[in-house]
Protein backbone atom coordinates (compact mmCIF):
# COMPACT_ATOMS: atom_id res chain seq x y z
CA UNK A 1 0.00 0.00 0.00
CA UNK A 2 2.96 2.41 0.42
CA UNK A 3 4.08 1.85 -3.01
CA UNK A 4 0.66 3.57 -4.23
CA UNK A 5 1.15 6.51 -2.23
CA UNK A 6 4.30 6.94 -3.82
CA UNK A 7 3.42 6.62 -7.55
CA UNK A 8 2.73 9.70 -9.14
CA UNK A 9 -0.19 8.43 -11.42
CA UNK A 10 -2.15 7.84 -8.32
CA UNK A 11 -1.81 10.94 -6.56
CA UNK A 12 -3.16 12.24 -10.19
CA UNK A 13 -6.13 10.30 -10.26
CA UNK A 14 -6.78 11.43 -6.71
CA UNK A 15 -6.43 14.91 -8.03
CA UNK A 16 -9.02 14.26 -10.39
CA UNK A 17 -11.52 12.32 -8.14
CA UNK A 18 -11.11 15.52 -5.48
CA UNK A 19 -11.81 18.16 -8.26
CA UNK A 20 -15.00 16.44 -9.12
CA UNK A 21 -15.75 16.26 -5.85
CA UNK A 22 -15.28 20.07 -5.69
CA UNK A 23 -18.17 20.90 -8.81
CA UNK A 24 -20.59 19.01 -6.65
CA UNK A 25 -19.40 20.75 -2.94
CA UNK A 26 -21.17 24.20 -2.03
CA UNK A 27 -17.87 25.84 -1.27
CA UNK A 28 -13.95 25.56 -1.63
CA UNK A 29 -13.56 22.14 -0.26
CA UNK A 30 -11.97 19.95 -1.59
CA UNK A 31 -9.89 22.67 -3.76
CA UNK A 32 -6.84 22.68 -2.08
CA UNK A 33 -6.47 19.32 -1.36
CA UNK A 34 -7.34 18.58 -5.44
CA UNK A 35 -4.35 20.95 -6.27
CA UNK A 36 -2.06 19.47 -3.36
CA UNK A 37 -2.63 15.82 -4.81
CA UNK A 38 -1.78 16.96 -8.10
CA UNK A 39 1.47 19.16 -7.53
CA UNK A 40 2.44 15.98 -5.43
CA UNK A 41 1.80 13.98 -8.68
CA UNK A 42 3.93 15.77 -11.03
CA UNK A 43 6.49 16.14 -8.04
CA UNK A 44 6.73 12.63 -8.39
CA UNK A 45 6.40 12.21 -11.91
CA UNK A 46 9.81 14.37 -11.96
CA UNK A 47 11.69 12.06 -10.21
CA UNK A 48 11.43 13.50 -6.48
CA UNK A 49 11.22 10.47 -3.89
CA UNK A 50 10.74 12.86 -0.87
CA UNK A 51 13.00 9.78 0.42
CA UNK A 52 10.53 6.75 -0.39
CA UNK A 53 8.49 7.50 2.98
CA UNK A 54 4.90 7.89 3.29
CA UNK A 55 5.10 10.47 6.45
CA UNK A 56 7.21 13.19 3.97
CA UNK A 57 4.94 12.65 0.78
CA UNK A 58 1.80 13.65 3.18
CA UNK A 59 3.44 16.25 4.82
CA UNK A 60 4.06 17.56 1.40
CA UNK A 61 0.65 17.15 0.67
CA UNK A 62 -0.62 18.37 3.56
CA UNK A 63 1.17 21.85 2.92
CA UNK A 64 1.01 22.12 -0.51
CA UNK A 65 -3.35 21.36 0.31
CA UNK A 66 -3.25 24.12 3.10
CA UNK A 67 -1.56 27.09 0.97
CA UNK A 68 -3.35 26.01 -2.15
CA UNK A 69 -6.82 26.50 -0.21
CA UNK A 70 -5.42 29.61 1.67
CA UNK A 71 -4.68 31.39 -1.68
CA UNK A 72 -8.24 30.11 -3.68
CA UNK A 73 -9.84 31.00 -1.11
CA UNK A 74 -8.67 34.77 -0.44
CA UNK A 75 -8.40 34.92 -4.22
CA UNK A 76 -12.00 33.53 -4.74
CA UNK A 77 -14.12 33.24 -1.77
CA UNK A 78 -13.79 35.69 0.51
CA UNK A 79 -15.90 38.25 -1.38
CA UNK A 80 -19.16 36.87 -1.48
CA UNK A 81 -19.55 35.54 2.14
CA UNK A 82 -21.19 38.98 2.97
CA UNK A 83 -24.66 39.05 4.48
CA UNK A 84 -27.07 41.29 2.99
CA UNK A 85 -29.92 42.76 4.83
CA UNK A 86 -32.89 44.19 3.10
CA UNK A 87 -34.84 46.88 4.84
CA UNK A 88 -37.83 47.43 2.73
CA UNK A 89 -39.85 45.08 0.97
CA UNK A 90 -40.15 46.38 -3.77
CA UNK A 91 -44.14 45.19 -2.86
CA UNK A 92 -44.46 47.34 -0.46
CA UNK A 93 -46.35 51.08 -1.56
Amino acid sequence: MTELFTTWWAWLALAVVLAILELFAPGFIFVGFAIGAALVGILLAMGLTFGGSLPWVLLVFAVISVVAWVICYKTFGAKGRQVQTFDEDINEG
